[in-house]
């Protein structure tokens, strides 16, 4: 049986993780809101209406940046309407998941949903740059972080919250290279008013932190030159280009599936490629970074074939979409993704998952019942938990197979992250659905023992977590990983996700 291996060593590193990297998204998209996270009258519902169950879930994910409102939605979104008391807010047609939209929760709900989960979770906010602009983005960002003293500002105060909400983080619109997007734009004309409004919102505040809306994938056949000729217009007023990538097995081709993380991180050497070479052109000093602010397993072939069935006249209110019961095998890929984002820890600074809670995501509730944990909780989990610290540059030597989409691709897939204390992870997926991974790591470290080894694996590729058998699949513990004499030696077992402590 043939080993992967690779050596870990404090003198060659990557970088610092940021901790927005363990980034989420609460999009109003079916019932990742409402019966989501915001559910009055649930029995564990707070006076504002948020689930308990889930706020503890939340917490336990380890969730920092929640993206917001959207998602596809922002670019119809009036936040005039989601403010004030819940029951003067108007109903509204949402074109982009062809649903009505209550506004029973906003931006103030929002504010308090995140002061609730704990003080590492920090607000990113979208505007609409969609089918509104410069005047609208400059209202919202005083509305919401001006102290008090304008009309503005003291509207805020009046609606109940005399603290601003003080936020710094911003994405300038949503995926507006797509033709899916309500107010969808060329690359010249977005450039422009991606321009006008990082300029404006500078000026109200110079210290705001600004997303600009890179490719919707690296699949859009204006790729690359689309984030060329933005970032041309850009380059001195935002601080991230941002990247949305979602994977899924295309006609039953699992192996490709499971390497998937391959393309992700095409994607981000291509994106970093083409942002140093407008700063080279620029002749800035200035290093854009990456928001990774959608990313995820994601059956969307699904979706697409559901979306042609609706009927034109029906707008349904919170109705369940886009709800993909994860298997072990789709939380393999997704612990490879994570992975990927930290190998990349030095140009990716922002990442969200998307999303947070029913909507293709790592929890899910049902009215008036229960919260649980889908099989995706426990990969993002323990990298938030345990992945924070300086990441170790690895170049494994692993044996390969070979997939239709990527070629000869390695087995191993890994990454490790050294904590503050001197303690180090590593996070490694074995992508073989048969076979068991040898795995020895050379360690020019002073590291004595390993405190635990833990794998997610099943017999069953296909097992999930569900309703009626909400713990059906967890993380169990694996004997025989040994560290001697400097080295590790582990056995990763078929299709599994992976998490070794050393100390």
């Amino acid at each position: 049986m043939h080993k992967a291996r690779f050596t870990l060593d404090p003198a060659f590193t990557v970088g610092e993780v940021n901790p927005r990297v363990f980034g989420s998204f609460v999009e109003h998209l079916g019932r990742c809101v409402y019966t989501g996270v915001f559910e009055p009258g649930h029995p564990t519902a707070d006076d504002k209406g948020l689930r308990q169950d889930v706020l503890d879930l939340v917490r336990e994910l380890g969730v920092t940046a929640v993206r917001y409102p959207g998602g596809n939605f922002v670019s119809g979104y009036k936040w005039e309407d989601s403010v004030g008391p819940a029951e003067d807010r108007p109903r509204r047609l949402d074109l982009a998941w062809h649903s009505t939209e209550s506004n029973r929760f906003g931006l103030s709900e929002y504010i308090d949903f995140l002061r609730k989960i704990g003080p590492q979770a920090e607000p990113m906010m979208a505007v609409n740059l969609g089918t509104r602009g410069v005047a609208e983005a400059l209202e919202l960002q005083e509305y919401a972080n001006h102290t008090s003293g304008t009309a503005l500002s003291d509207l805020r105060v009046s609606h109940g919250d005399k603290a601003p909400f003080g936020i710094r983080l911003w994405c300038l619109g949503n995926e507006m290279d797509g033709p899916w997007q309500t107010g969808h734009k060329t690359a010249e004309e977005y450039g422009r008013l991606a321009a006008e409004t990082a300029r404006a919102m500078r000026q109200l505040d110079p210290g705001v932190e600004l997303v600009a809306c890179g490719s919707s994938s690296q699949s859009m056949p204006t790729f690359a030159e689309w984030e060329a000729t933005v970032l041309k217009e850009t380059y001195d007023l935002v601080d991230y280009i941002s990247l949305h990538a979602y994977y899924w097995p295309e006609n039953g081709d699992l192996d490709s599936f499971l390497a998937s993380a391959v393309d992700m991180e095409s994607f981000i050497d291509n994106v970093v490629a083409t942002a140093d070479h407008v700063g080279a052109r620029l002749k800035s000093k200035k290093r854009i970074n990456l928001s990774f602010d959608e990313w995820n397993v994601w059956y969307l072939p699904e979706w697409e074939a559901r979306a042609k069935t609706f009927e034109q006249d029906d707008w349904p209110e919170a109705p369940r979409l886009l709800e993909d019961n994860y298997s072990v095998m789709d939380a393999v890929v997704f612990g490879s993704l994570l992975i990927a984002l930290l190998r990349h820890a030095d140009r990716v600074t922002v990442a969200c998952l998307a999303q947070l809670v029913n909507v293709i995501a790592p929890i899910m509730t049902e009215p008036g019942g229960p919260a649980w944990r889908q099989t995706t909780f426990f990969p993002f989990a323990q990298a938030s938990r345990y992945g924070r610290g300086q990441v170790l540059d690895v170049r494994v030597d692993s044996p390969q197979h070979e997939t239709k989409k990527y070629g000869a691709t390695d087995l191993l897939h890994a990454t490790a992250v050294r904590a503050e204390d001197g303690t180090v992870t590593v996070f490694a997926v074995n992508r073989s659905r048969t076979d068991a991974l040898p795995l020895e790591v050379a360690l020019n470290l002073d590291l004595a023992r390993v405190v635990e080894h833990s794998a997610l694996a099943d017999a069953d590729p296909d097992a999930r977590n569900t309703l009626d058998d909400p713990e059906r699949v967890a993380p169990h513990q694996v004997d025989g990983t040994t560290l001697q004499d400097g080295t590790l030696n582990a056995v990763l077992e078929p299709l599994s996700w992976n998490v070794i402590r050393l100390a």
